[in-house]
């Protein structure tokens, strides 16, 4: 690419940039990041507000170099423009830290990080597709850098957008608490939609990751079965299905193209796949799967819903918000089921339900599906997450806490 392009380029992007609102301030300790000597990833599905904590960390910085690749006069950018880059980066200022939005879309991009790396630069970069940000880290720059995942606001950072104090000591103030939770709940958490209730913002989204980042980058010949298939993902949220299952509902010939959708789907963070737990880890990825989706708000605007899916969206709520929390999750089937297991160092550490309350015609089932996890895993405690119940019980020698999920997440 010609290098005064270039340089115009960068010169506009970094006076824009500069001019960001730093917007809200997100539960994530970024000193650790600031600190760290390593390459710093910020991963995420599109719109979700990498780019908005990438100019929250600029702002600590004294003096940096900047450029989003996700501009259409970087198209015909390549691995071969890094040098160019780097001398008008130089000639305008002097520094050592790098910043760089949507990486992924430059290829072989990882070998100019390395380089800056190994010279002593402090570099951020941000991208939207999880296999091709991991392939590459994991092959060229294992060891050198530490991952954020950056996710649609969660629900206490949703209260603080809205001035809502999650501490209450009044009736009002809980009554706050809890309005806010039921919004929450339908509208997700997506920065911008947040802020301005636009519904479109959100199907626009959609359709930007599902054609830019999905059908165009992968070739994806099939448009209309692939975008029946990821409406079909969404609509059935949080139920299991099999690949085989799927490919005879919706007519596909084969099985690992249903496969290989929904892992394009999931690279471009918009679905998750929850595997049973099982102590075979290859009964694990073979027997059958469950799928969440990023954020509740997309849901409800891209997929068919009803009144009965408000238990779903819970879930889902709270499927994320382990995700967030960097929880290896599983959920838990034998004679019952527990909608949640959570790993850590090789051993089942909690068991969690999930269910919008506890009434004659469920109880008996729920309560008995998690405590068949924790006799399995010899847990002393379970969880039930609700809307609004809350108690405390003993079923045998195990202590089952009934809590709010407004009150789960403090």
């Amino acid at each position: 690419m010609d290098f005064n392009l270039i340089e115009e380029i960068v010169r506009e992007q970094k006076a824009g940039f500069e001019k960001k609102n730093l917007g809200l301030v997100r539960d994530i300790e970024l000193e650790k990041y600031l600190n760290s000597k390593q390459i710093v990833v910020l991963s995420g599905i599109r719109r979700s507000g990498k780019s908005t904590l990438l100019r929250q960390i600029a702002a600590k910085l004294e003096n940096f170099y900047y450029l989003n690749f996700d501009d259409e006069r970087l198209l015909r950018f390549g691995v071969e423009d890094f040098n160019t880059l780097l001398l008008v980066w130089q000639k305008q200022s002097k520094s050592k830290n790098i910043l760089l939005d949507e990486i992924q879309n430059i290829q072989n991009w990882e070998r100019f990080i390395r380089r800056m790396h190994d010279e002593d630069y402090k570099v951020f970069i941000t991208g939207s597709n999880a296999k091709m940000l991991s392939t590459e880290l994991t092959t060229h720059l294992t060891g050198r850098y530490i991952k954020i995942e950056v996710y649609p606001f969660s629900f206490l950072e949703f209260l603080r957008y809205q001035n809502i104090s999650i501490e209450y000591s009044t009736i009002s103030e809980k009554a706050n608490i809890v309005a806010g939770y039921q919004s929450y709940l339908k509208e997700g958490g997506f920065p911008d939609y947040t802020k301005y209730k636009d519904v479109e913002f959100l199907k626009r989204t959609y359709d930007d990751i599902i054609y830019k980042d999905i059908i165009t980058r992968f070739g994806i010949k099939e448009i209309k079965p692939f975008r029946l298939l990821a409406n079909y993902i969404f609509t059935n949220f949080t139920k299991e299905f099999s690949f085989n299952g799927i490919k005879n509902i919706l007519g596909f010939k084969s099985s690992l193209t249903v496969r290989d959708y929904i892992s394009f789907l999931e690279e471009s963070y918009l679905v998750f796949e929850l595997n049973k737990y099982d102590f075979s880890l290859k009964k694990q990825y073979t027997t059958g799967k469950k799928i969440f989706v990023i954020d509740n708000g997309m849901r409800e605007q891209v997929a068919f819903s009803s009144s009965e899916d408000r238990g779903r969206l819970l879930e889902n709520l709270v499927f994320i918000e382990l995700k967030r929390r960097q929880k290896e999750i599983y959920y838990f089937k034998n004679k019952l089921e527990c909608d949640f297991v959570t790993l850590e160092k090789n051993k089942i550490q909690s068991a969690i339900q999930v269910t919008l309350s506890l009434g004659e015609q469920n109880k008996e089932r729920e309560v008995k599906g998690l405590c068949e996890a924790l006799d399995m895993f010899q847990l002393n405690e379970g969880i039930i997450i609700s809307e609004y119940e809350e108690a405390n019980f003993l079923v045998e020698d195990k202590n089952i806490s009934v809590i709010p999920y407004w009150k789960w997440v403090r």
